[in-house]
């Protein structure tokens, strides 16, 4: 099983940080922060699978838990920057509709949920 998960996170880890570079995800620090803790993460869990002690375990873990506040974190941002471009065009646009147009808006909202699913798998493999 711990395999598995390794095997899942670091597909996580490397299709994230693909498509991040793919899109040019970093203009500005709020944009770098997922490449930050991608390459963090990848740190981390290199040191744990080779030396599996308390500190890299609680090491891994802290860095797995800033992916899943990240995931958080960018989409908030992601909704933010959505909902200010939708109301810059139609300022007039309101509830169900402006949550709507919000959500399907040009920056992805829902992406960042790859954060908190890579934060989930690397929290995981340090279970035993």
């Amino acid at each position: 099983m711990k395999k598995l998960l390794l095997a899942a996170l670091i597909i996580s880890l490397v299709g994230t940080a693909g498509e991040l570079l793919l899109i040019e995800h970093f203009e500005g620090l709020w944009q770098i922060i997922p490449l930050l803790l991608i390459a963090l993460g990848i740190a981390a869990i290199s040191w744990f699978s080779f030396k599996p002690t308390k500190q890299s375990k609680q090491l891994l873990q802290v860095i797995m838990a800033l992916f899943m506040a990240s995931g958080f974190l960018g989409f908030a941002l992601h909704y933010n920057g959505n909902m200010e471009f939708e109301l810059e065009m139609y300022p007039s646009m309101k509830g169900i509709e402006l949550t709507w147009e919000t959500l399907r808006g040009a920056t992805p909202v829902l992406a960042p949920g790859s954060m908190i699913a890579t934060g989930l798998f690397g929290w995981a493999y340090t279970l035993k």
